[in-house]
C-alpha cells in the first residue's frame, strides 16, 4: 500500500469537504479550551497546565504577548460569529491598556503578576503583537482600537525603528535606555512585527505599515537568509552582522543555531506579503519556496515525524525536541505555497505534518494541544509548562480554510464569516 502522504489519489486536502470540517472542528475545541479555562478575572489570563487548570492561579506572571495574542484570537472568533470571544477581546485590551501599558515612560511592560510589573523592560517582540492586537481589535470595532493603534504605532516609529537598517531595535529598559548596551538586534520580534505590520496595514490602509514590513523582509530574507542558503538567522549585533556564536539561557526565546519553524513562519509570511504588495517585489516566491524546502530537508524528522527545534549552523539537530508552533507553521506555509505555487510535493507536506499532529500534537484526552514533545513525540515540558494559549494552533487550523491573500482577520471578515 503507497504511503498516504504520497497518494495522489488524496488530492488537495483544504478543497475537500470534510477536512474542512475537521480544521474547524480543531479550532473550535482550542476556543473550547482557551475561552473557558484562560481568562484570569484579576487581569490578564492563566497559563494552563495539561487539563486546562491554572498553572499559579494566585502568582501568575502575566506576559504581554500572551494578551494580546488571545486579542488577536478571539477577534478572529468574533468574525467567524462564536459567542463570548468578543468579551474575550475586552478583557484583553482592557489589561494591555489599562495594566501593561506605561504612562509615565510610554510604551508596555513586558510582564506583571497582581500587583503591578514585574519585567518592566519594553522588548521589540511584545510590542510586535501589541500592534497586532490592536489591529486585529480594529477589525471588530474595539472602543479602545484606534487609540492603542495610534499609541503603539508612534512607539514603534520613534523608539523602535532603525530607518538606516529598515528594521527594529530589541530591547530597552523601562526609561528607554538600551538594556545590555543595545548590542544585540534579532529576527524574531523583527518577524513577529512583520506578521503585525500588514495586520495593521490591511485594518487601516496605511502603506507605511506595509513599506517597513516589506524593509524588514528585505534585509532578513532576501539579504540574511538568502546569504547563508536560505537559513534564517536568528541573533545579530547592532549593526546586523550575523552572530553564529551567540548564546543566551533563554532557551525559549533566544535559543542559540537556526530554527527551522521560523523559517516556515517566513516561508508564509513572505508570500502574504507578496500578495498584498500587489506581486510587485519579485523575489518573494522563489524566496519562499526555498525556505519552506530547506526546513523539510534540515529541520523534518524523516524518521519520527515533527520538525526538531533548532540545528546547529553544520545542519545538524541540536535541541531534538520537537514543539507544536514548528508543526503549525509548517502547515500554514504548506497550504499557503500550494495555493501561489502548487505542487504535489507541497501538498503532500501538507499532509504529512497534519498527520503528525493529529497523532501526536492534539490532545485527544484533555483539549488543547501539547506544546512539546520528546524526539520520539512523548509528551514533555522541559520549555514549556502547560498549555500556554491558543495562537499558533489556531491559526494552523483556520488558515487553509480561507483564500492564502492575506491575514486570518482580512480573509473572514472579506468572506463574511462563511468558511
Amino acid at each position: 500500500m503507497a504511503p498516504a502522504t504520497g497518494n495522489a489519489a488524496l488530492g488537495n486536502w483544504t478543497s475537500r469537504a470534510y477536512h474542512r470540517a475537521w480544521l474547524l472542528d480543531q479550532a473550535d475545541g482550542l476556543f473550547d479550551f482557551f475561552q473557558h479555562n484562560s481568562v484570569n478575572p484579576k487581569g490578564g489570563f492563566y497559563d494552563l497546565d495539561d487539563t486546562g487548570k491554572p498553572l499559579d492561579a494566585e502568582g501568575q506572571i502575566r506576559n504581554i504577548h500572551i494578551a494580546a495574542r488571545a486579542v488577536h484570537c478571539f477577534a478572529i472568533g468574533a468574525l467567524l460569529g462564536r459567542p463570548g470571544a468578543a468579551d474575550v477581546v475586552d478583557h484583553g485590551m482592557d489589561y494591555l491598556w489599562n495594566n501593561h501599558r506605561d504612562r509615565n515612560n510610554g510604551g508596555y511592560f513586558w510582564s506583571l503578576d497582581k500587583n503591578g510589573p514585574v519585567d518592566t523592560n519594553k522588548q521589540g517582540y511584545g510590542h510586535a503583537f501589541v500592534l497586532l492586537a490592536a489591529s486585529s481589535a480594529k477589525t471588530i470595532g474595539h472602543p479602545l482600537a484606534d487609540g492603542m493603534l495610534a499609541d503603539i504605532t508612534e512607539i514603534l516609529n520613534t523608539k523602535f525603528w532603525e530607518p538606516r537598517h529598515g528594521a527594529i531595535a530589541e530591547e530597552f529598559t523601562a526609561d528607554w535606555q538600551p538594556l545590555d548596551g543595545g548590542a544585540y538586534r534579532g529576527q524574531n520580534s523583527n518577524m513577529h512585527l512583520t506578521e503585525a505590520l500588514m495586520a495593521a496595514f490591511e485594518a487601516t490602509g496605511d502603506k507605511q505599515y506595509l513599506a517597513k514590513a516589506e524593509s524588514i523582509a528585505d534585509l532578513l530574507i532576501r539579504r540574511a537568509a538568502g546569504s547563508v542558503d536560505w537559513r534564517v538567522a536568528e541573533h545579530f549585533d547592532a549593526e546586523w552582522k550575523l552572530d553564529k556564536q551567540y548564546y543566551h539561557p533563554n532557551e525559549m526565546f533566544r535559543p542559540a543555531g537556526t530554527t527551522p519553524g521560523h523559517w516556515l513562519e517566513w516561508a508564509r509570511l513572505i508570500l502574504q506579503l507578496w500578495v498584498l504588495g500587489g506581486k510587485r517585489i519579485e523575489w518573494m516566491p522563489d524566496a519562499a519556496k526555498a525556505l519552506f524546502e530547506q526546513s523539510m530537508a534540515l529541520g523534518w524528522d524523516s524518521h519520527k515525524g515533527g520538525f526538531f527545534y533548532t540545528l546547529n549552523w553544520d545542519d545538524k539537530p541540536a535541541k531534538r525536541n520537537k514543539l507544536w508552533w514548528p508543526a503549525c507553521e509548517g502547515a500554514a506555509a504548506a497550504h499557503f505555497l500550494n495555493e501561489h505555487l502548487p505542487s504535489d510535493y507541497h501538498e503532500e507536506c501538507y499532509r504529512k505534518i497534519w498527520n503528525v499532529i493529529e497523532r501526536a500534537f492534539i490532545d485527544h484526552k484533555n483539549g488543547g494541544w501539547h506544546e512539546e514533545l520528546t524526539e520520539d513525540l512523548v509528551p514533555s515540558h522541559s520549555l514549556f509548562p502547560g498549555k500556554g494559549d491558543i495562537y499558533h494552533a489556531l491559526q494552523a487550523c483556520l488558515i487553509p480554510l480561507f483564500p492564502a491573500t492575506g491575514s486570518l482577520t482580512k480573509g473572514i471578515a472579506e468572506a463574511g464569516g462563511r468558511v
